[in-house]
């Protein structure tokens, strides 16, 4: 059995998540549900977790949700964060450049160099470039760095002009990385759907969803705000599935990085 919440757990938040699935696990097993012990981290947490037979819970993100795992898997429910200008459940990108550079908005980064992610993220690439093509602007996919924080990293150091994080990624950067005081922020992105809970398809989504939410109910106040978590909230999967999916980096112009 494979359980991971690896989207959210920096090492300064990972005993905020041990604790929250402690709590998810022992009211699974309450419920006559079997569930592993620990959550599985590293890259096992991801693609792995989210296409194994025996995933117990993990989460996801909305492009890879659309576009590989709709039908596949079980859709639980989204957590909610608080994000601001968003409904519960729902959360965008936080568009940042250098502190240095002297633009201040994102609309005067027509042509700028882009760090992303991903190329099957929602909130470092599709998010900022449905943005972009909705404003007419064109940034240009310049690095692809492999996560948020490393793209905000390569935007600090001068190796692309502008990234777009994921909200929530972007406050656990201000609160522990000391080069974000290099970083501004310069626009949001539209709201979308957040990241959402997902299973082995066949979990009962009902049980699970009673089950979550009260174990973030129970969750101590000082875990809640490491992990800037609420609550849980129902998102359909038709929501997911409306968020339009942008051309790729190769097809905007992005070279072989090989």
């Amino acid at each position: 059995m494979i359980a991971s919440l690896g989207m959210y757990d920096r090492a300064e938040v990972q005993p905020s998540n041990d604790r929250l699935w402690s709590l998810i696990r022992d009211g699974l097993c309450a419920a006559g549900l079997a569930a592993p012990d620990q959550l599985t981290r590293g890259s096992a947490a991801y693609w792995p977790a989210w296409q194994a037979h025996d995933l117990v819970l993990s989460q996801t993100c909305g492009f890879p949700y659309r576009a590989k795992l709709h039908g596949k898997v079980a859709l639980i429910g989204t957590p909610d964060f608080g994000v601001q200008g968003c409904a519960p459940g729902y959360y965008r990108s936080v568009f940042v450049a250098a502190k240095s550079d002297p633009r201040r908005d994102v609309m005067q980064f027509n042509g700028a160099s882009l760090a992303f992610n991903e190329d099957l993220s929602q909130s470092g690439w599709a998010a900022p470039q449905n943005f972009a093509r909705a404003q007419g602007l064109t940034l240009r996919p310049t690095l692809r760095t492999g996560g948020h924080l490393l793209s905000a990293r390569a935007v600090a150091e001068g190796r692309a002009e502008i990234a777009a994080l994921d909200a929530i990624t972007w406050e656990m950067i201000q609160r522990h990385e000391a080069f974000a005081i290099q970083l501004q922020e310069v626009g949001v992105t539209d709201p979308t759907p957040g990241l959402p809970y997902i299973s082995a398809l066949g979990a009962d989504e009902a049980l699970m969803f009673k089950v979550i939410t009260a174990a973030i109910a129970a969750l101590p106040a000082p875990d809640k705000t490491a992990l800037c978590l609420r609550g849980l909230v129902r998102i359909e999967p038709e929501a997911y599935l409306a968020v339009p999916t942008p051309p790729t980096p190769f097809d905007l112009g992005m070279k072989d990085e090989s």
